[in-house]
């Protein structure tokens, strides 16, 4: 298995934008096969003192995939390439960590 964060930088304003055009790709790509689990994350409103913040421009993706495999086939898949054209004026920058869990 491996983990995906994914740190989507979005132009200033359109977070609720995108997250209306991410929301529709959730079905397609949870029914991926491999796809363990894929769901956007902004900032959860707290009193920790130490608690990091995205910002209000930003939307982080958790991602589970059964292998690497699996993750390389969702990135070509036609509704991530459908996906890309229908961001593509929200989008402003990708921060992709790709990592294997240590326990």
């Amino acid at each position: 298995m491996i983990h995906v964060i994914a740190t989507i930088e979005l132009a200033p304003g359109t977070r609720e934008a995108y997250l209306a055009v991410f929301r529709k790709l959730i079905p397609d790509v949870r029914a991926e096969k491999g796809c363990i689990e894929y769901g956007p994350a902004v900032d959860a409103q707290t009193d920790l003192s130490n608690q990091a913040k995205v910002g209000p421009d930003k939307v982080v993706v958790v991602e589970k995939w059964e292998n690497l495999a699996a993750l390389k086939a969702h990135s070509v898949s036609p509704h991530m390439q459908a996906y890309r054209v229908n961001v593509k004026d929200y989008v402003r920058g990708v921060h992709l960590l790709v990592l294997d869990p240590a326990g």
